[in-house]
């Protein structure tokens, strides 16, 4: 076993360890008074109840896949670790999710608490409860990553190096396709769950009556607190541990094309892992550079973020080059990839932020059409949606070009598609602190929703409600790093599915089966066309899914305002438990459909188009999804703070027309930018994952079928 392995699996046990401490550190922190012990209280049993509901359905789909995977492995077409590295992939990335949330839900009313003396103290509890969902998931992934390499390395010890390496990847893609199962279940469920109750919640109390966002009048207002932790926190969680893993396991697998006789084959696949490993010491640095004063301003927080996740970068920049060199002397210019990665990340938070802060005037234009009508509101949140891909995706253009030919594609097109692959890694290198201003949202959202219902000083809801709105826009950066990566890793893999598909068709066949990838292939054109449709037939049955249980609730918000006397005077009580039991056995329904969906298209793609097809399908959906996921993202994103905005005080505040008004684009945009939108990103990487593992059986079959044989 090679010495830098070990970096791998020491940066996991250090991330753990130091998110066991700011677990351990937040715990001990007061929740404040009774009343707001009982409404954190209310919102940990709905979301435990929840989870633990999630996990019972998605159970049941692992015990199917497994017994597949089984049979794929004893007709020879799979290795028998394949079906057991599925489990371990989807149970790491669920525990990331679990452990993520369960301190989400502990932190809520800590924050609302520390907000009575300070801006900087809510700001630190958050933000450390966003660490622990950061770091546990770079950790627990890297766990995962290391005990299989591990096994595999010395079940295959015998073997030579590429044939070793060659095994050991492709098992290892099969424990991405657990992590990125477990991740579409949760992030579908939990989106439909979250923006259902939200949208709900929205448009009877705000819409309807006139109360304030998060009043404890509102039945609905514990479900919309619980759907913040089992979406953002828990499904989050679970989308980007999945992401982390995939972009790693992507660049192994295609290390050992790029590699191949030039003696640095076993460094080219402990690349990606060090890498991960050393980014994980440059997050812990970062979150130490997090601070603010007491100006509740967009500009003060993003700053206060900026420094620890800028710094992260400029670390992880420094010290990827020492491990490049360490690894590959003779191939330092992959690092020129790496840092390619880096960068675009920034580039693409960047322009994420501008285009969903209220800081710019992209946000500020959507919250002055409030003032004409909620239609101009969603027209002008459209139109800022479509144009923020546009710098996005030529960022990612550029990142892959760069990545390509400066780690030596021009010479060695294996070399590079591996830095396609390794700049997707450099960009989520630091994901530890990327994440933490991503999930600290959810809690400062909670937060805030304390503050309202147990009736806090003025001054304490100011600041949760910059910390909230500092949320969304962090939220949506955190979904355009996620989208950008998922890019770059989905191409990788594109790469690893022709690359295996050689290696596949000279075992079962005895000699190597090329794919004809030219575009006047009629198999691959239609492949294109069927993979575009794919991610528009998945958000539509997401978003369907989200106004029919959305429906539910307003009927039963309603229902209680109607039917519990004293309830809009304030002196009766709602029924919290009926809105978190419609909205949790309404997810359960309806995330099952969008899901099977995304996992079964590319083996249906496969068996009737052959692997020209699946190339063309793979292609398709990346090229749509990555667009309408960006779109979706940031349309949303932007609609939210134009609300805020407004609420601030402009164009009339809070009760006014013009909120009306932006109240009604943001509901239009809940179900984008939360629950269709993130995920896009993973069924980029699912199908992908899929069509590898399935590979040997779509090989086989297609030998038995006349039109693929012509």
């Amino acid at each position: 076993m090679s010495p830098y392995f070990w970096f791998a699996p020491g940066g996991a046990v250090l991330a753990l360890l130091f998110a066991l401490l700011l677990a351990v550190r937040n715990m001990k922190l007061s929740e404040g008074t009774e009343p707001m012990k009982e409404v954190a209280k209310a919102v940990r049993i709905g979301a435990m109840a929840y989870l633990k509901q999630q996990y019972k359905g998605v159970s049941l789909y692992f015990m199917v896949v497994f017994v597949l995977l089984g049979a794929l492995a004893a007709t020879g077409l799979q290795s028998w670790f394949v079906p057991f590295a599925f489990l371990t992939g989807g149970f790491f990335s669920g525990l990331s999710g679990f452990i993520g949330m369960s301190v989400g839900v502990r932190s809520s009313a800590r924050t609302t608490n520390a907000a009575k003396q300070s801006l900087n103290a809510g700001l630190r509890v958050a933000f450390n409860s966003g660490m622990v969902m950061g770091l546990t998931v770079v950790g627990l992934g890297l766990v995962d990553l290391s005990i299989w390499y591990v096994i595999l390395n010395a079940v295959y010890a015998n073997l030579p190096v590429a044939e070793k390496l060659t095994a050991i990847t492709s098992t290892m893609i099969a424990f991405g396709i657990g992590a990125s199962s477990m991740a579409l279940f949760a992030r579908v469920g939990g989106g439909i769950f979250t923006k259902a109750a939200d949208v709900g919640a929205d448009l009877v109390g705000k819409v309807e009556a006139g109360i304030p966002e998060d009043d404890p009048r509102n039945p609905a207002v514990i479900a919309d607190n619980v759907g913040d932790n089992v979406g953002d926190i828990a499904g989050m969680g679970a989308d980007l541990y999945e992401s982390y893993v995939d972009s790693i396991v992507a660049s192994m697998a295609l290390s050992v094309v790029a590699f191949a006789g030039s003696g640095f084959e076993v460094n080219g696949v402990l690349l990606p892992m060090v890498l991960a490993g050393v980014g994980i010491i440059s997050s812990i640095v970062g979150s130490f550079l997090v601070r603010a004063g007491e100006k509740a301003e967009q500009k003060v927080l993003l700053a206060a973020l900026r420094r620890g996740t800028y710094g992260a970068t400029i670390l992880s920049a420094v010290l990827g080059f020492v491990v490049t060199k360490w690894l590959l002397p003779s191939h330092v210019q992959v690092y020129w990839a790496i840092v390619s990665g880096l960068l675009a990340g920034v580039i693409v938070g960047y322009f994420t932020e501008r285009y969903t802060s209220d800081t710019y005037k992209p946000v500020q234009g959507i919250a002055a059409e409030a003032k004409t009508s909620p239609a101009t509101v969603i027209i002008e949140g459209l139109a800022v949606g479509m144009n923020s891909t546009i710098p996005i995706v030529i960022t990612v253009a550029v990142a892959i070009i760069t990545s390509y030919y400066m780690a030596g594609g021009a010479s060695n097109p294996g070399l590079g598609l591996y830095g396609i692959g390794i700049s997707a890694v450099g960009m989520l290198a630091t994901l530890g602190i990327t994440l933490a201003t991503d999930a600290y949202g959810p809690v400062a959202d909670n937060a805030g929703g304390n503050a309202e219902m147990t009736h806090q000083e003025p001054i304490v809801r100011e600041r949760t409600d910059a910390l909230d709105s500092l949320g969304n826009t962090t939220a949506a950066t955190g979904k355009g790093f996620a989208i950008a990566s998922a890019a770059l890793t989905a191409l990788a893999l594109i790469a690893a599915y022709r690359d295996e598909s050689r290696v596949m068709s000279q075992k079962l066949f005895g000699f190597v089966k090329e794919i004809d990838l030219s575009v006047m292939n009629p198999r691959l054109v239609a492949g294109v066309f069927l993979g575009a449709m794919i991610p528009m037939g998945v958000c539509s049955m997401i978003m369907r899914a989200v106004g029919r249980t959305a429906s539910k609730i307003v009927d039963e918000v309603r229902r209680q305002f109607r039917d519990i006397k004293g309830l809009m005077e304030g002196t009766a009580k709602p029924d919290y438990a009926s809105a978190v039991t419609i909205c949790t056995k309404a997810a359960q329904k309806e995330m099952i459909s969008p899901s099977l969906l995304a996992i079964i298209a590319p083996v249906v793609v496969g068996l009737v188009l052959g692997t020209e097809g699946v190339v063309g399908f793979l292609l398709g959906g990346l090229s749509a999804g990555f667009c309408l996921a960006i779109f979706m993202a940031n349309s949303g994103g932007a609609w939210d703070n134009a609300k805020k905005f407004v609420e601030k005080g402009n164009y009339g505040g809070k009760g006014s027309p013009a909120h009306h008004a932006a109240v009604v684009g943001d509901t239009v945009g809940d179900p984008l930018k939360d629950a269709a939108g993130p995920s896009l990103n993973i069924l980029l990487k699912l199908q992908s994952m899929v069509s590898i593992v399935v590979l040997g059986l779509i090989l086989k079959v297609s030998s038995y079928l006349p039109w693929l044989n012509r």
